[in-house]
Parts: structure tokens; C-alpha cells; sequence
């Protein structure tokens, strides 16, 4: 087993630890670095540093911000009484790719997972709470993802929000456009004919 000097073998260590990057890819991405010119690689460092030092959560919403309340809760010409609740910051991108939807949201930063040790403590369904109780909510669109753990999620939300003057709503699943119906399960069916509406 070839051995790396101390900062190389430092570098590729803390490279593994991101999600998706084994041993291999460490190693590479770590003689990239090192390939790197000095600006580069300053300029990757000064990155994560500012990262960790301007970024944080949003007050209202819990997206990842740099400002406060986030560019989505502070829009005049986004309908703030439609919330979109999601499981991570990532999935506000793919909503918003849509552009067909002028809402605000909400983020958990997780789900539920009693087998992974996730509980409702876990989740920011607190300030979700308190957002629909201060008045300023006319509909909750639960956009989880529709596996058991996202179901169950969808479930645990709409009742802890549930209230007379509230839509709740959940995202519609089924047959990804494009695909042929032939090749879809019958899971994913079931959802598409549950989910189906009037044209």
C-alpha cells in the first residue's frame, strides 16, 4: 500500500468524509488539488471558509441564506400564503426549474426515520407550526418525496398543521412525462390514477 506525506494523506481523509466520495475519488480530486496553481487553490479554500462563515439558515423558511429573512420569504411578488414544504434545501431548485410556482417554502432538513434514529425533534415543523398559526397561511403543499419515509412525513406535517381556514395538498406522482407506462410499476401507477385530473 503506497503511503501519501502527512498533508496529502490530511487532505484525501477530509475528502472522503464529503458524501459520494470514496477512497479513489478522494485521492484524485486531492492530486487536482495539489496539480492546482496557489490562486485555485486559495480560491477553493476561501470558498468553503465563506461557506461556513456567511451562510445560515433563514428565520421564516429555514432555506440556506445569506441574507435574512431569504430572497423567497422577503419577495414582494411571491404569494406568501402558499407554503411549500420540503425535505432539503436542494429540492427548492428543482421546484423552482418548474417556474410554475410564485409560493414561498418551507424546509425540514430531513425526514422521519425512527430506524435511523430521526425523530419529529429532529425536523423544523415547529416554525411551520407557528407560521400557520400567526394567520399568514391559505394552503400547505407537502412536496416530499414519495417513498414510505416521504409518505410518512407528508402524514406527520398535514397533521400538525391541519386547520380549518388550511389547504393542505400534496404533490401529485406517477408516470414520469416522457415515459412509457408499459415499463412503470404498479405502485407508480396506482399514484398516476389516484393523481389524475380533469382536462
Amino acid at each position: 500500500m503506497s503511503r501519501f506525506a502527512e498533508p496529502m494523506a490530511r487532505l484525501i481523509e477530509e475528502l472522503k468524509k464529503l458524501p459520494g466520495i470514496g477512497s479513489k475519488n478522494a485521492q484524485r480530486l486531492a492530486f487536482h488539488i495539489l496539480r492546482s496553481s496557489e490562486a485555485d487553490a486559495d480560491a477553493l479554500a476561501a470558498a468553503v471558509r465563506e461557506v461556513k462563515q456567511k451562510l445560515h439558515l433563514c428565520s421564516v423558511c429555514n432555506n440556506i441564506t445569506d441574507v435574512d429573512p431569504c430572497l423567497y420569504c422577503s419577495s414582494a411578488v411571491r404569494n406568501q400564503r402558499l407554503v411549500c414544504v420540503v425535505e432539503e434545501p436542494t429540492n427548492i431548485a428543482a421546484i423552482e426549474k418548474t417556474r410554475h410556482y410564485n409560493g414561498v417554502y418551507h424546509v425540514l432538513h430531513g425526514l422521519l426515520s425512527p430506524l435511523h434514529g430521526v425523530g419529529p425533534e429532529h425536523l423544523r415543523v415547529e416554525s411551520l407550526v407557528r407560521r400557520v398559526d400567526a394567520g399568514g397561511v391559505d394552503e400547505v403543499i407537502l412536496a416530499t418525496s414519495p417513498t414510505v419515509e416521504g409518505e410518512a412525513n407528508a402524514i406527520y406535517v398535514s397533521r400538525a398543521v391541519k386547520r380549518p381556514n388550511v389547504r393542505i395538498s400534496r404533490i401529485a406522482t406517477g408516470i414520469p412525462a416522457g415515459s412509457d407506462i408499459e415499463y412503470a410499476d404498479e405502485v407508480t401507477m396506482a399514484k398516476a390514477m389516484e393523481g389524475r385530473r380533469e382536462i
